[in-house]
C-alpha cells in the first residue's frame, strides 16, 4: 500500500505532517492508498478519531482525496501545484493566445517613474522602522478608491493581487472553512484556497458577474467568503454591472458574518465604471494590482477594507517581508501622478479585438463571452479535441480546466498578442475545431 514509508505521529498534526512529509519526498506517490483509518490507528496506538482528523486535514489542503469505500489515496495533483501547469506545449510557429498576458505595446514606459523613485532614495533613503506605505501612495490610492465610490478604510500594500487575497482569507478564517468562489474563475485562485486548507465552493458568473441565485445557495451552505472580480474577470470578461452590483450588496447585506474580498485587477485597463459590491458586510477588502495596466513584474497591489481586516494584513505582514519597496511604491505613485495609462484608449483597443473575435465567432455559429478586459470564453463540447485541433491550425489557446471547477469546458482565449486584421483566421480556426470529424470507414 505504502511501500517502506512509515506514517507516524500521535497527534493529529504530527499524523497529517507525517503524510505530507512522504509526499514532498516522494515517498507517497499519486495515487498511493492510505491505510484504513481503523488499521492505522491501531498501529499507532491512537484514537481512531484522531487518524479521522487528520486524515480531515490533509484532505481539507488538497494533499488526499477520499472516495468512500474506497479509501484514501494521495491526489494525483495535489491543490499546492498551479493550473498553470495545465498549459499547452507551444510549437514552433504557433501563435500563443494561452497566456494571459497584457500587450506589451499598451504597457507604459516605467524609465522616469523608476528614476524619479531612485532619487528619492538617495536623498531620503527608506530605513528600518518607516511607515509600511508611503505617504504619496496612500494618498493617491485613497483618492482613485473614494473617486470610484469605493467605502473608506485604510490602504496597505502587497506583492500582487494574489498575495492581498491571501492574506485577507488567512486573516479571519481557518481551515476546512467554506470560500465561495466563481465558476470559470482565476486558475491561481482556484489552486490558493484549496492550499490554505479551505474549502472552495463553485459560484455560476454570467456577464454581468456572480449570479445571486448562486451567491445565495452557497451562504446557505455556509460560504464564510466570497471571492468577486470587479471587472475584466479571468477567463470570461464577465464585469459587475449596477444592477448585479446593487442585487449583491442586498443580498450579503442579510449575510453580515461574510467576508468579502473584491479583486478590481482590471482598473487601468477598462472603461466600465466600478460598482463596488464590498462594505455591505462587516468584513470586506478590495485589491487593486497594477499587474495588467503597468507590466507584471511591477509586483505591487493596493489593498483597502474595514479596519481589523486591513490591520492584521499589516500586523501578519511586518512579521514578514515588512513592506513592498518604496521604490515600487514611488514609481508607481510617479505614474498615476503622470497618468501614464489613459484607461479608455487601453480599453478601446482590448475592447475592439475582443468584440471582433466575439462578433467573428457568432458570424461562424460559435457562441463566445466577453465583456471587459483581454480575454475572451468560449464553450466547447470537447476542451482536449478542440486546443489540439487548434493547436495543430497553429493556435495555441488555454484549455478551460485551468479555470473550472463545476462550470463546463471551454477555451479562454488572450487577444493581446493579436491585430485586428488576424481575428477572421483565429475565428475560422475555432470553428473549423470545433465542427464535428466526419465518420471514416476502415475496410
Amino acid at each position: 500500500m505504502l511501500g517502506d514509508y512509515r506514517i507516524e505521529g500521535a497527534g493529529a498534526a504530527e499524523i497529517a505532517a507525517s503524510v505530507e512529509r512522504g509526499v514532498g519526498a516522494g515517498a507517497l506517490a499519486p495515487g498511493d492508498a492510505l491505510p484504513p483509518q481503523r488499521e492505522l490507528a491501531t498501529r499507532l496506538g491512537v484514537n481512531p478519531n484522531t487518524v479521522a482528523a487528520a486524515y480531515r486535514s490533509l484532505r481539507d489542503r488538497g494533499v488526499i482525496e477520499t472516495a468512500g469505500r474506497r479509501g484514501s489515496r494521495i491526489r494525483h495533483r495535489p491543490a499546492s501545484t498551479p493550473r498553470e501547469s495545465l498549459r499547452v506545449d507551444v510549437p514552433h510557429g504557433a501563435r500563443d493566445l494561452s497566456t494571459g498576458n497584457p500587450d506589451p505595446a499598451l504597457l507604459p514606459p516605467l524609465g522616469d517613474a523608476l528614476a524619479t523613485a531612485a532619487e528619492r532614495a538617495r536623498t531620503r533613503p527608506t530605513l528600518y522602522g518607516a511607515p509600511a506605505v508611503t505617504a504619496e501612495l496612500g494618498r493617491a490610492a485613497r483618492r482613485m478608491l473614494a473617486a470610484d465610490g469605493v467605502p473608506d478604510g485604510p490602504v496597505a500594500v502587497t506583492s500582487g493581487a494574489l498575495d492581498a487575497i491571501e492574506r485577507v482569507l488567512a486573516a479571519h478564517l481557518r481551515p476546512g472553512d467554506v470560500v465561495a468562489v466563481e465558476d470559470p474563475g482565476w486558475g491561481s485562485l482556484l489552486d490558493l484556497v484549496p492550499a490554505l486548507g479551505l474549502r472552495p465552493l463553485p459560484v455560476a458568473v454570467d456577464d454581468d458577474g456572480p449570479l445571486p441565485d448562486a451567491v445565495a445557495g452557497a451562504l446557505r451552505r455556509h460560504a464564510r467568503a466570497l471571492i468577486v472580480t470587479a471587472r475584466a474577470q479571468n477567463p470570461t470578461g464577465a464585469a459587475v454591472s449596477a444592477a448585479r452590483g446593487a442585487a449583491l450588496r442586498a443580498l450579503l447585506a442579510e449575510h453580515p458574518a461574510t467576508l468579502v474580498v473584491e479583486d478590481d485587477h482590471g482598473h487601468g485597463i477598462v472603461d466600465l465604471p466600478l460598482h463596488a459590491v464590498c462594505g455591505s458586510t462587516t468584513h470586506w477588502a478590495l485589491v487593486r494590482s497594477t499587474a495588467k495596466a503597468y507590466g507584471p513584474d511591477l509586483r505591487l497591489a493596493v489593498l483597502t477594507g474595514d479596519a481589523l481586516t486591513v490591520d492584521r494584513v499589516r500586523g501578519r505582514q511586518r512579521l514578514g517581508p515588512g513592506w513592498v519597496s518604496h521604490l515600487l511604491q514611488d514609481a508607481v505613485a510617479r505614474l498615476w501622478e503622470q497618468e501614464a495609462v489613459r484607461p479608455h484608449r487601453v480599453a478601446a483597443s482590448y475592447g475592439h479585438r475582443r468584440d471582433a473575435l466575439v462578433r467573428a465567432l457568432a458570424d461562424r455559429g460559435v457562441p463566445a463571452r466577453g465583456r471587459s478586459g483581454m480575454n475572451a470564453w468560449v464553450p466547447v463540447p470537447d476542451e482536449t479535441g478542440a486546443v489540439a485541433r487548434l493547436l495543430q491550425a497553429g493556435w495555441a489557446v488555454a484549455p478551460g480546466a485551468r479555470f473550472r471547477l463545476a462550470s463546463g469546458p471551454g477555451l479562454r482565449i488572450t487577444l493581446s498578442p493579436l491585430a485586428l486584421e488576424e481575428i477572421g483566421g483565429v475565428a475560422d480556426a475555432v470553428a473549423d475545431a470545433l465542427r464535428p470529424s466526419l465518420p471514416r470507414r476502415y475496410d
